[in-house]
């Protein structure tokens, strides 16, 4: 079972540290080709989402990792799963259904990471 949320947790970590960091440092207009969803979001909003996303990431891996407060590798599991949920509100009220395919995918990936790192509890 630890194997498996390794691979998890590795793959949603990846994910979010490229996506939350670009959510982070970019601009507006450097974000609006991949995100067109961000002219419609206030910037910090933008900028907050993103910080969630890093913080989720570095909570699922340096909980397990250190052995402190393992319990935290659920709550950023959690927090990772209702990111994909208010991105999928986002998406479909934008009338944008066809591409929540990869938010569903994070979902389902961070509920399964959720659900896996109870092993350390």
């Amino acid at each position: 079972m630890h194997i498996a949320y390794w691979i998890v947790a590795a793959l949603l970590a990846v994910f979010y540290l490229y996506g939350g960091g670009k959510k982070v440092v970019q601009s507006q207009e450097e974000l609006r080709p991949m995100m067109g969803w961000v002219d419609q979001v206030p910037m910090p909003a933008v900028r907050a989402i993103g910080a969630l996303e890093v913080l989720g990431a570095a909570g699922l891996l340096l909980p397990p990792l250190t052995g402190i407060a393992v319990g935290l590798a659920v709550a950023a599991a959690i927090g990772l799963v209702l990111v994909q949920i208010g991105g999928i509100v986002v998406h479909v009220s934008r009338g944008e259904t066809k591409v929540i395919g990869l938010n569903i995918a994070l979902l389902v990936l961070a509920a399964v990471a959720a659900w896996l790192a109870t092993a350390w509890l």
